[in-house]
């Protein structure tokens, strides 16, 4: 986590799937200049993936299920807070990114696009759920279910880090989760949340720097006397 990691027993972190380090260009993938083989063929993939999907190729849009499908279920479920809803969402972006596949520039990799189109449908799944919510339960003082879960860890543990992560921003909650979680880099967490790159390092410094003030202990006044 960097030199801004939380004072946490990160085994009870968030529960996520491990990170794919295989599919990404990491610094150490260039040198004397040019990328290795595993970057680019990372990059012909998603080019692959992009053109397949854009003339209407089923092995294509099967591919991106088999290689991103399970990752992004993981993704909307920590959003959206149970497994229902995410498989809707995953279903849902898919056919988003049928029906506007045409629209594709290439200004980001398709993979990135497609996470970014997942990210705004969970948005919109969440409004309406909340909505949905405000109707029903009009005269009611319960507040919604925090999310994301950890259904990993101890209770009290959980609840504390449920109850920190939904105190912060929606965008430092979105970029810790991307981050931390599901492992992007910021170059790829810029182009699914639409900022840039630095803005996406701030912005996870502040919910590290925000998190790690709500889940340390307060330290006592005998403590702070010395």
């Amino acid at each position: 986590m960097g030199t801004m990691g939380l004072a946490l027993p990160w085994k009870a972190r968030i529960s996520s799937l491990p990170r794919k380090r295989g599919t990404r260009v990491e610094p150490s993938d260039y040198l004397a200049g040019g990328p290795t083989r595993a970057a680019t063929d990372a990059i012909g993939e998603d080019a692959a993936l992009a053109a397949g999907c854009r003339v209407g190729d089923l092995r294509a849009y099967e591919r991106l299920y088999t290689m991103h499908g399970a990752r992004m279920k993981n993704l909307a479920r920590q959003v959206l807070g149970n497994p229902s809803d995410a498989e809707d969402a995953v279903q849902e972006t898919f056919l988003k990114v049928q029906r506007s596949i045409a629209g594709f520039r290439g200004q980001s990799s398709f993979v990135t696009w497609t996470y970014r189109i997942l990210i705004n449908t969970c948005y919109d799944a969440r409004r309406s759920r909340m909505r949905k919510k405000e109707i029903a339960n009009d005269h009611s003082e319960q507040s919604p279910r925090p999310e994301p879960r950890a259904p990993g860890a101890h209770p009290s543990l959980r609840m504390a880090l449920e109850r920190a992560l939904a105190k912060l921003t929606e965008h430092q909650r979105n970029v810790f989760l991307l981050y931390e979680v599901e492992g992007f880099r910021h170059a790829e967490i810029a182009g699914m949340l639409d900022m840039t790159e630095t803005a996406s390092k701030n912005t996870l410094f502040q919910a590290k720097k925000n998190l790690r003030q709500m889940l340390e202990p307060p330290r006592s006044s005998s403590a702070e006397a010395r």
